[in-house]
């Protein structure tokens, strides 16, 4: 008979989740050099932090915004390091109450940047705590509640807010004002992917043919993320077949193991398409029908499908409802006429 006093069963860790994770921080470029890409936001980067340190000051609120996985993270890191700043990082979800975001700006200290991921979902409160703090460093409070309730404001220190959200058109007007400049981060050029991937094979201490590294960086969806993590899956092909190096063949079976194809559609998107062309005869579709048809989330197919496919010229979205190219029936081998799926 078991005993009434059973602990609880402790959740194992991944050593395999945990390695990737370690394997990603290693993989971060810790300076300006090493941050391939984003040429144009680099540059005026530099301009706005070399004036705040010639001003001794802090430099102005940023704002980024673009897909998953273009580097916004990377980017407030290597704003913090060359600013000699503290970054304190955080996460519009977890502050979900007015408590938690004055906690962390009541314990900053002069200079130091604080970076909020997912920007987009903070609440309506929350952002009211912001914008003080944000315009005039001020801390505003308050104590009890009913007719007994005191207000009273707090000075905060300089410091710099940087915000990454993937939706920046969630962000309120007014919160969106009181950055003192927004950057969006566009899709890498393939020659880009293949130089993060290059120097990611050297960090990882394995060798890879330069056409094995363009197919990955093909199919990586113009996104380093996405590139770095097909590369971890070709070394680990690479070396379950003992092969010394990755070759372009390692890396066209790695893809084909994990269903990705070489524009880098993988199967939800490919259904996605299908589903348009086969059931609604190529579009138009409206959000609603098709997210009901694929039976996904309508933010999860604004944010995360839509914008490769439609980058690619897979996919159109009109006034009308979503709509499927003539290249996007070529890629997945359907014919079209001036009526339709044939």
């Amino acid at each position: 008979m078991e005993s009434q006093n059973t602990k609880k069963s402790i959740p194992k860790k991944d050593p395999k989740r945990e390695e990737d994770a370690h394997i990603d921080l290693a993989l971060r470029p810790s300076n300006w050099e090493d941050y391939i890409g984003q040429e144009k936001i680099k540059k005026n980067l530099r301009v706005i932090l070399d004036a705040a340190l010639k001003r001794a000051e802090s430099s102005d609120h940023l704002l980024f915004y673009g897909q998953a996985g273009l580097g916004k993270t990377t980017l407030a890191h290597l704003v913090a390091k060359e600013m000699g700043a503290n970054l304190k990082v955080t996460s519009g979800p977890t502050l979900e109450k007015m408590g938690d975001l004055a906690a962390i700006l009541s314990n900053l200290e002069s200079g130091d940047v604080l970076f909020i991921d997912e920007a987009h979902r903070l609440n309506h409160q929350i952002e009211e705590v912001l914008y003080p703090a944000l315009e005039s460093r001020k801390l505003h409070l308050v104590i009890g509640k009913g007719p007994g309730a005191r207000t009273f404001s707090l000075d905060l220190p300089p410091f710099t807010l940087i915000a990454a959200t993937t939706r920046a058109n969630l962000l309120s007007g007014p919160l969106r004002s009181r950055f003192g400049a927004s950057f969006k981060l566009d899709y890498y050029t393939v020659a880009d992917i293949e130089a993060i991937l290059e120097r990611s094979a050297k960090l990882l201490g394995v060798a890879a043919e330069p056409a094995a590294l363009n197919a990955i960086a093909k199919a990586s969806r113009f996104t380093p993320r996405i590139a770095n993590r097909l590369l971890k899956r070709a070394r680990d092909y690479a070396e379950v077949n003992d092969m010394p190096t990755i070759t372009e063949e390692a890396a066209r079976n790695a893809l084909e193991m994990l269903e990705i194809d070489e524009l880098g559609l993988e199967p939800t998107d490919r259904q996605l398409l299908s589903i348009i062309i086969e059931k609604f005869n190529g579009g138009p579709v409206g959000i609603q029908t098709l997210a009901a048809a694929l039976n996904d989330d309508r933010g999860i197919i604004e944010d995360v499908y839509e914008p490769y496919l439609m980058s690619i010229g897979l996919l159109n979205r009109t006034p009308a409802g979503r709509r499927v190219t003539a290249e996007g029936y070529k890629h997945l081998g359907y014919k079209i006429s001036k009526d339709g799926l044939l």
